[in-house]
């Protein structure tokens, strides 16, 4: 099973502990990593179709001073598609002028959407597809840029469609919010004032946010299990789509006519 991992933060924050945590998981999650992370509208995107413990642009990121207010990274076990650049995650597609991020965990038997728009897949993984036919129906929802609550109420129609092909374990990002749609295994964390320090699960490694904070921080990490001991991380329901903005959840708000 692949590996998520998401932040969504209310001003641009380190996200470099989290990610320390989620590559230790790269024995077992070796056919490829990526990270995407906004910079105001434009977008840093690194990928590798070799596995984060070994890359030399996983050593790169690890060394870059990411700050953002939105990420997304992956860490890839593959289950559909060859162990190929062309099909690592994250994917990048724009659509209404804005870059959007898309990491997908799980397998898609039988999905095989009509695409007879402008997104088209580059690689051969059930993955791309989804992120295409999404950006699609997305494109024909909306005739100009929706709002987040009306994003938000499409992605509820929308998301779980290809979720009734299997497991569809998702993240996915415009710079603006985050959003994240679970079947079977996706954690999240909110972090706040007062923070204190905290110690990653499967490595001996520890920080104290305290004095890198302040008390207007918010920051929320979405990840497919916990990654930090002694945390109150929440499993999201099978079906559950949520919303971040500016480090924590929304509501979708009421939708309909």
């Amino acid at each position: 099973m692949c590996q998520l991992l998401g932040m969504n933060a209310n001003t641009p924050t380190d996200v470099m502990f989290s990610f320390a945590g989620l590559a230790t998981r790269a024995d077992e999650h070796k056919d490829g990593f990526g990270i995407g992370f906004f910079e105001d509208r434009g977008l840093r995107h690194f990928i590798d179709h070799h596995g984060a413990r070994s890359s030399p642009v996983a050593e790169l990121v690890k060394r870059y001073p990411i700050k953002s207010d939105n990420v997304i990274a992956h860490i890839r076990k593959a289950t559909q598609g060859r162990i190929a650049l062309e099909n690592t995650h994250p994917y990048v597609r724009e659509l209404w002028g804005r870059y959007w991020v898309f990491a997908h965990n799980g397998d898609l038997k039988g999905f095989a959407p009509r695409l007879h728009g402008a997104f088209r897949p580059v690689g051969d993984t059930d993955s791309e597809l989804a992120f295409c036919w999404l950006m699609q129906e997305l494109a024909k929802a909306h005739a100009g840029v929706p709002s987040v609550e009306e994003l938000s109420c499409t992605l509820r129609e929308l998301l779980p469609q290809p979720a009734r092909h299997g497991t569809f374990n998702v993240l996915l990002s415009n710079g603006q919010a985050l959003w994240a749609h679970c079947s079977t295994h996706l954690h999240a964390l909110q972090r706040r004032h007062p923070f204190g320090a905290v110690k990653l699960a499967d490595e001996d490694l520890q920080v104290d946010f305290a004095p890198l904070t302040t008390p207007q921080d918010r920051v929320c990490v979405i990840a497919t299990e916990p990654l930090t001991q002694g945390e109150p991380w929440e499993k999201l329901a099978a079906g559950e789509m949520r919303v971040f903005v500016g480090g924590q959840t929304v509501a979708a708000g009421p939708c309909g006519g």
